[in-house]
């Protein structure tokens, strides 16, 4: 199967489509991109006219239905991947889909089910998270034993904003499109369950500090998503895990993280080096990053080469998906009733 040539439909072509997945296809050798299905005609032909994109269609449906697509791009909010995915699946057509998976943990299992009932179709996620730079680093000093037992962990991921009181709704601020994801807390999880494994067991608090923002229209609406969380979770061997989420936290010092462990501390700053020392050390010291031994980003690539059959896809897995949102959804039901959600759900 490696010189099956690949055929993408574009569902969706919002900044991360354009940015991303169109320049990523275009780099692969024997890959087309043969449609587009926009929000409108018109945006359509706008993204289709800058990529040399043949085809626009008015409705994603109407792109499903062309059998010289084989693949398909669903670059939409989390509210429709469900619907999408599993259109696109009955229609013969493998699927990568954006991140985040979907807007709650049921509509993500459904995928997933989806997905095993078409195993000769391949699904993959587009990571959410942008950890790939530090990713082999953490996992070598882990691996290596440097942190002995963890004991706890420390994680803030903060937004360099002040609480913008008139500012605009975005996507990510509607409960309907955007469903339990908030922040980019799943972002942060994915990347703790390639370094540390998967949560047990969530307690959660949220904060709306901006409970209104002006939509298309320029009508204040309600706001129920949190822009600021603090979550404390706990791992499998005991350890606790704090994260602090924020996009109202103007003039912070940057998003850090601490793990510490019985033998030693690894600390990632807000530059994205990694440090670690010790039991006996007098202070940490930067752990040696080379760029060769980096991931990076190469989600297209991958997607293309599952296809082919000459990979196997983990950056990212429905399966993966599957357990982040059960995981966000856990935190915004322990969020919203003030009682502790135990994991799987």
């Amino acid at each position: 199967m490696a010189d099956v040539p690949i055929r993408v439909g574009l569902i969706g072509a919002g900044g991360n489509v354009r940015n991303r997945h169109i320049p990523g296809f275009q780099g692969v050798d024997d890959c087309e991109l043969v449609a587009v299905a926009n929000r409108t005609v018109q945006s359509g032909r706008v993204v289709a006219d800058q990529f040399n994109i043949p085809k626009v269609y008015g409705h994603w449906q109407e792109l499903l239905e062309d059998d010289e697509i084989n693949a398909v791009c669903i670059g939409t909010w989390p509210y429709m991947h469900r619907t999408m995915t599993l259109a696109a699946l009955e229609a013969g057509k493998h699927v990568l889909t954006e991140a985040r998976m979907a807007n709650d943990a049921a509509e993500a299992r459904d995928m997933l089910a989806a997905s095993r009932a078409h195993p000769h179709l391949v699904c993959q996620l587009t990571p959410t998270s942008t950890s790939y730079t530090i990713d082999n680093v953490i996992k070598r000093l882990i691996d290596e034993g440097h942190l002995g037992e963890l004991l706890s962990v420390d994680f803030t991921s903060l937004q360099n904003n002040f609480a913008d009181f008139d500012g605009p709704l975005h996507w990510r601020h509607d409960r309907a499109l955007s469903g339990y994801n908030t922040l980019n807390i799943g972002a942060s999880y994915e990347s703790m369950m390639r370094w540390l494994g998967r949560g047990t067991r969530v307690m959660a608090m949220g904060k709306v500090h901006v409970p209104y923002r002006r939509n298309d229209a320029g009508d204040l609406t309600s706001v129920s998503i949190p822009d600021h969380i603090d979550i404390l979770y706990e791992l499998a061997n005991g350890a606790q895990v704090h994260m602090q989420m924020s996009a109202t936290s103007g003039l912070n010092r940057g998003s850090q993280i601490w793990m510490f462990g019985t033998e030693g501390t690894i600390h990632v700053d807000s530059q994205r080096r990694v440090w670690a020392g010790k039991r006996g050390d007098a202070e940490l010291t930067e752990a040696p990053n080379p760029p060769e031994t980096q991931a990076r980003y190469r989600v297209e690539e991958q997607f293309t080469n599952a296809i082919r059959g000459t990979e196997i896809v983990d950056m990212v897995a429905f399966e993966t998906g599957v357990h982040y949102m059960e995981w966000t959804e856990a935190v915004g039901r322990s969020a919203m009733t003030g009682q502790a959600v135990y994991l799987p759900l």
